[in-house]
This record gives C-alpha cells, structure tokens and sequence, in this order.
C-alpha cells in the first residue's frame, strides 16, 4: 500500500484543494439545517418576514459558492485519478517488462493484463470517488452528530448510541466483502486467461470443430465469476435494510421525544427539525455506505494484487548486472558442470552440462523433445538463471557481462516465430534500433526472405496482422531470423528456426549465415542441416551423450546412427561408411 500511496505524492497539491473544496460543500451542507432551525424559530413562528428572507439569501448564496466549489473539485479529482492510473499502469508495465522467465512463470498472463487493466482501474475510481464523494458520507455522519449534540444533547443521544453500532457492523461486512473481491478478481483472471487462449488458438479450434468444448469451458469460467460476484453482491446488499432499518427507528424516536420535549418547553420546533434534519442526511449518507463497502473492498483487492507486483523479487537483478564490466567480443561459449531446472519444479532439465565453443565456430545441437535444446538457449542470454555450474563467454562468466551488453551481442530466434503488428520493415529493425533500410534489406537477403517481400503489393510497407497471420510459417521464420541477422550478432542462437524451410533455401541460408563472424548454435532435427555445423553436439535427457563432428559421431554414438538411418535409411548409412573408410 505504501508503494501506491507514492503515486499520489506528485499530486498533493491539487489533493489538498480537492478536499479543501469537499470540506467547503460539507460545511455548507451541515450549516443548513441550523439556518433552517433559525428561520423556522425567529421568521415563521415570530412570523418575522426579514429574518426569513436574510437566511433564506445566506442559504442561495452559500449554496452557489458550495455548487461552483463542487465543479472545481470535480475536476480536480478526475486530473489526480486519471494521472495516478496512468503513472502505476506506467510503472507496472516497466516492473513487468524487467521480469525474468521465472518470474513471468509464476503469475499467468492473463492475470497481468487483469492488474495493468481492471485492477488499476478500480483504484481510479475509488481515488476519484473519495475525493470527489468518498469521504462526505463518513464525515456527514461524524459532523452531522456532532451538529446534533451541539443543538440539544438529550434528544441527540439517540443518534450516539446507534451510529457507533452500525460503524461496528459496517466495518464487519466490509472485511469480509474484501475477502469475497479478491477471489471475484481471481475468477476474472480465469476469464481472461480462457479468452486469451481461444483467440490465439481460434485456427486450431476450428480445424479440431472444439468449438463446443470451447464454449463449455468458458461457460464453466463466466458461470464462476457470476457465481462469486453474487456471492459478494449480496452479502453488500444486506447492509442497506440493516442501516435503513435502525437509522428510521432512530428519527421515529428522536420525533416521538421531541414532541415530547417540545410540550414541556425544553426544546424548540425549529431544533427538533434541525436535529431531524441531520438524523436524515445522517441516514442518507449511511444508506451510500453499501456502495462505499464494495468499492472499497475492490479497491483494497485490487490494491493487494497490483502491490504483489510491485513487491515481487527479481531473480536476475538488471540493476546490479550493469554495474558488471565485462563485454562480448569474440564469441566463445563454455559450459561448466552447468546444471538447471526450472522454478517450482523438482526434476532438473540440464545435468552437469560441459561442453565449450570457441568464436565464430558453428554447432547443431540434436536430441529428442524434452532433451533440454531450447533451455540450454534460454540459459545464454540468461533468461533463466544456473542452477549450479557456470557459463562463460570469452572466458568470461555470464554473471560478470552487464546483460544489456550481453543481450545485444545475441540474435535469438525462438522456437516459435514470432512478428509484431506493423509492416515487414518494422518487424526486421525491431531486431536493432535506428537500422537502415540498407542493412534491413541485406539481413533479409541473407534471410532468404528478400525475393519473397519484393513480390508483395508493398513490398517492405506490407502491413503484417497480429503474430504476422498473413504470413507462412516459412516466412515468419526468415523474417524472424532476418531480425536477428540485422544485429549483427556475436552469438546466433536459431531455435529449430528452418523447421519449415524446405532444403534449397535452407541451404541458402546455411551459406549466407557464413559470412557473420558469429558463434552460431542452431538446434535442429534435420540430420542435412546438423552436418553443415562445425561440430554437432547429441543430448539426451539433459546430458551431453556425444559431442564431435558428424563423421565421428557416426563412428562412435549408437543413437546417432540411429538418427541418421531414421532420415537418410540403410543406404544412407552405407554410403556414409565408405565415405568414412576413405
């Protein structure tokens, strides 16, 4: 909560005029019912016309000054709220950007966007209201009493002893409603996440006809939300006919001893109608304290939900890891007795990996799914951190490189191609800042993608939709890894990224990728592709079982041979034994 509070330093100023401003409508609101009490005492019964038009004129134009304070304050409430949004909508969004995987592991997508978004929303509102609104119901009620007693104590004990009754059962309610938010958000989080994943995977839904199956599921999500919120609805719901209930009897009695008090001559009319008057608004104002609950108790879950953001530890700390002064230079990657698993799970990925790359050097990495290829990558650029062991680039360890000069000596291209919205030359320069349209293009002739955007209507201006829809897998593969090549990396990491290249143009691109001075680590399944490497490293369950060039591994893995038979048969082998023999 301290950590949004901040937020609303900026704005101080403009919150003290703000409530400034409400104190001004209150004051005015609670002199009323005295001034009413004086026309009704000293004008009506005296039937003294001045006295009623002087008070009737303090009243118009006190009214207007309250009214014209009302619109400044209005304003003044939606700048602050509209500002503190904007600024932790800012803030979370830079906190997110530097998580790690791990962190990113631990709350799901759809619960982010549900913070940045529905959450921070609700805190806007609520900051709006209570400085708009908010705190005039509470302090109607304090003021009002007070106002009441200050007219005549014994008729206003009445409102002492009931007001700190349903203080008591309206601050019960409101715990338990916040309790009942929280988990309301939760299951908006379960919302957000179905609909994400039906929309990225709507192509799929429909080549599968899982149309039914999606509609159920999220029937089954939307029916628990509905579920919660009426839950929670209904427990807020119940604390108007409570509080309209005692306040009623209460005026009833307060009417009853006035009448009372009147005859005996120990009170005034006009003071029994003030004190009324403020038992009226007091009531008025208890019957908002329904609406208050639930929002203060959304504001306050959602308030927990967007500080969990905040408060969560960064396991690789940017901050200190630029403060390093290492650098890459030549490319060269080792790794020592490296072992990983990832977070919050027990059996480890990687096993006491050794194996070394000198610069400029090339290795396909082969194995089968669940081998460990992609987060031996995903350890490089430090995505995840070691378990134990260490990295080392240039003889350096990974920990001692600042991680902006690590990963812009790195061209990454995921296992998964994937484009921004925007046009094709966007998606190329988005690999390095401020790229010309000479090395957009050059990266893309490497690529093997240049012929390919030259045939479209707008060639390099060709607008790409979500995720690039209007592509094929192949181009969003070359463009992908026209994105890395634009970087001019010192290490290349292609994560099974020709997957969907036939031979021809893979073979292009092999050659083309001969001109970087680059290490280049290419995980691959295609035994044609893993033969074009340097040297070919074989991992099976997370341990190197065989490292060397294809000719030695042929002579000396058993499931590398195997591999190759799978894709080349009994011929291939053969050929490949008299090409080894000679």
């Amino acid at each position: 909560m301290k950590k949004l509070s901040s937020f609303l330093k900026p704005y101080w100023l403009l919150i003290i005029l703000a409530l400034s401003l409400m104190i001004v409508e209150l004051g005015v609101e609670l002199l009323q019912p005295l001034f009413i009490a004086k026309i009704i005492d000293d004008g009506i019964l005296q039937k003294d016309l001045s006295v009623v038009i002087k008070w009737g004129s303090v009243m118009v134009g006190l009214s207007v000054f309250s009214f014209l304070g009302g619109i400044v304050n209005s304003f003044t409430a939606s700048h602050v709220s509209q500002s503190f949004g904007h600024d932790v909508r800012k803030s979370l969004f830079g906190k997110i950007q530097a998580f790690s995987f791990a962190n990113l592991n631990n709350i799901p997508t759809s619960s982010l966007i549900t913070r940045m978004t529905n959450d921070v929303t609700q805190l806007q509102n609520t900051i709006f209201m209570g400085l708009r609104i908010m705190a005039r119901a509470p302090l109607i009620v304090i003021g009002g009493a007070i106002m009441a007693i200050a007219v005549d104590l014994k008729l206003s004990l009445v409102l002492v002893i009931s007001i700190p009754v349903l203080v008591f059962f309206l601050g019960w309610v409101m715990k338990r409603a916040a309790n009942l938010f929280k988990l309301v958000q939760k299951k908006l989080d379960n919302v957000n996440g179905v609909m994400r994943e039906n929309l990225i995977g709507m192509r799929l839904i429909k080549a599968f006809l899982r149309k039914e199956h999606e509609i159920g599921r999220f029937d089954d999500a939307n029916e628990e939300l509905k579920r919660k919120t009426v839950s929670s609805l209904r427990l807020i719901e119940t604390t108007m006919p409570v509080l309209m209930l005692v306040m009623n009897v209460a005026i009833l009695i307060i009417l009853w001893l006035g009448s009372e008090f009147i005859t005996t001559g120990d009170i005034q009319v006009g003071e029994v109608v003030a004190i009324v008057n403020y038992a009226t608004r007091i009531a008025a104002s208890l019957s908002v304290f329904s609406w208050l609950i639930m929002v203060i108790s959304r504001a306050k879950a959602s308030a927990e939900r967007v500080t969990e953001i905040f408060e969560t530890p960064i396991d690789i700390d940017e901050g200190k890891a630029e403060s390093k002064s290492g650098a890459v230079n030549g490319g060269g990657i080792k790794f020592l007795d490296v072992s990983f698993r990832y977070p919050g799970t027990e059996t480890p990925i990687l096993k006491n990996l050794t194996f070394s790359i000198d610069p400029g050097e090339s290795l396909a990495i082969i194995g089968a799914t669940g081998s460990g290829k992609t987060s031996l990558f995903q350890l490089i650029p430090r995505l995840y951190e070691v378990e134990s062991g260490s990295i080392q680039i240039d003889g350096q360890d990974l920990k001692d490189i600042p991680l902006n000069s690590l990963r812009n000596r790195i061209g990454y291209v995921p296992q998964e191609a994937l484009l921004f919205s925007g046009t094709i030359k966007n998606n190329v320069a988005w690999g390095k800042e401020g790229a010309s349209v000479e090395e957009i293009m050059a990266a893309a002739m490497h690529a093997q993608v240049h012929e390919t955007v030259m045939k479209l209507p707008k060639q390099y201006e060709t607008q790409l939709g979500q995720k690039g829809v209007n592509l094929s897998g192949g181009q969003k593969q070359r463009l992908s890894i026209a994105r890395a090549l634009v970087r001019k990396p010192k290490i290349l990491l292609l994560d099974d990224s020709t997957s969907a290249l036939d031979l021809k143009t893979e073979s292009k691109l092999l050659a083309a990728l001969k001109d970087y001075t680059c290490t280049t680590l290419i995980i691959t399944q295609k035994i044609s592709t893993a033969m074009e490497a340097d040297k070919i490293l074989l991992l099976e369950s997370g341990q190197v079982l065989a490292l060397g060039k294809h000719q030695d591994l042929m002579q000396t893995s058993d499931l590398y041979r195997k591999i190759v038979r799978s894709q080349f048969g009994e011929e291939g082998i053969s050929l490949e034994s008299k090409n080894i023999s000679r």
